[in-house]
């Protein structure tokens, strides 16, 4: 069970910040898009937002793309794209695992499978046409 955390407006505006992208931000993203409206905003409170909502299953960790851990708001099981030239990070709508990979992912590990977390690398649409 996440603890209950006292009403920042600061730890508000944060998060409404990543639920209102899709870019699967960095923390460093987030500060920059926040400090002209909270000027007295540090990067180690979005750091330490970020930890928090994290452990707290409010947000997800795509992973680390170009040295930098970049975040999500959806926290359903769900696929990625991330392309290896650009970094950019794009959520792959309307593919799920069937439901007999996911059963016998458990029944191998003799585990309970509750969600999944699926990457896909390459070269992203824009990144591809420029190889051509």
């Amino acid at each position: 069970m996440s603890p209950v955390r006292k009403y920042s407006r600061k730890r508000d505006a944060i998060l409404q910040c990543l639920r209102n992208t899709t870019c699967h931000p960095t923390a460093e993203w987030v500060y920059s898009q926040l400090k002209p409206e909270i000027p007295d905003l540090s990067l180690g409170t979005v750091y330490r937002n970020l930890a928090a909502f994290k452990q707290d299953g409010v947000i997800d960790s795509v992973g680390t793309v170009a040295g930098l851990e970049r975040f999500d708001a959806r926290t359903d099981s769900h696929c990625h794209f991330i392309c290896s030239r650009c970094g950019s990070v794009i959520d792959v709508e309307g593919m799920e695992l069937p439901e007999s990979v996911v059963a016998e992912t458990g029944r191998t590990l003799s585990a309970q499978v509750g969600g999944y977390r699926l990457n896909f690398y390459g070269y992203c649409q824009n990144c591809k046409s420029k190889n051509s």
